[in-house]
């Protein structure tokens, strides 16, 4: 296996040294025997977890040069998806993990402890409550989702928590042109405007993938996003 994740490294352009190689490993055995106990992940296979969790996630650098952004927040991180393998490749970056479910925020602490990973931090709480706080409101240079909402409800989410300037990545199956036309107008609203929809397979996989690209042009209306519940139960 350890081969096949090289060569999908190379296909990324991404280069790592034996510690985050480390790292890696140690974070699929936490996610193996935590998973044990609650449901973190369906994808268990060292190989699967490997390709559909670690790549998958990692393939953003298709779409963006990670160098250049020194913070990211993950929303509705899961097991810690996109967030810590980015974190692992590109160690620089001041990363910050959202989740709803407070056992898998512990879950993520207990890997940011095991890995020794720095400047790095899990916070349990709704993506609405976070965006309204003057600590996370457009502060934030970048903003990943691989979370299964639609697109509009998504950006509500979101973009609130990207300076202007930034970017809001949304991780998307490959057939998601019906979803961006619906999300152009909350898009718009919150301040922000779909740039780019790049569609790709995983290296070396059948795995088809798309990206959706929003940068954000101005503030977000202080009124978004709205009250728990509401982005999901009405889109705008």
């Amino acid at each position: 296996m350890a081969e096949k994740f090289d060569i999908q490294l190379k296909h990324l352009k991404i280069d790592l040294d034996d510690t985050q190689r480390k790292q890696f490993r140690d974070y699929y055995e936490l996610l193996v025997e935590w998973n044990k106990i609650m449901n973190l992940t369906g994808i268990t296979e060292y190989e699967e977890v490997y390709e559909k969790h670690f790549i998958d996630s990692l393939t953003v650098v298709k779409v963006l040069d990670m160098t250049k952004y020194t913070s990211l927040i993950d929303i509705g991180t899961g097991a810690g998806f996109p967030g810590i393998p980015l974190k692992i490749a590109f160690p620089d970056m001041q990363v910050v993990l959202l989740d709803s479910l407070n056992k898998r925020v512990k879950f993520l602490n207990e890997v940011i402890k095991k890995l020794e990973l720095k400047n790095i931090t899990a916070i349990h709480g709704r993506a609405e409550d976070f965006a309204k706080q003057e600590v996370y409101r457009e502060k934030f240079d970048l903003c990943v989702s691989r979370a299964v909402a639609n697109l509009s409800t998504l950006s509500e989410y979101c973009i609130p928590f990207i300076r202007i300037g930034g970017i809001f990545i949304s991780y998307k199956s490959s057939t998601a042109d019906e979803e961006i036309k619906q999300a152009e107008k909350a898009v718009h609203i919150l301040g922000g405007k779909i740039c780019d929809s790049i569609k790709f397979q995983i290296p070396e996989s059948e795995i088809g993938r798309s990206f959706i690209k929003i940068q954000k042009n101005k503030n977000t209306p202080k009124k978004y996003p709205r009250k728990a519940g509401l982005p999901t139960k009405e889109p705008l």
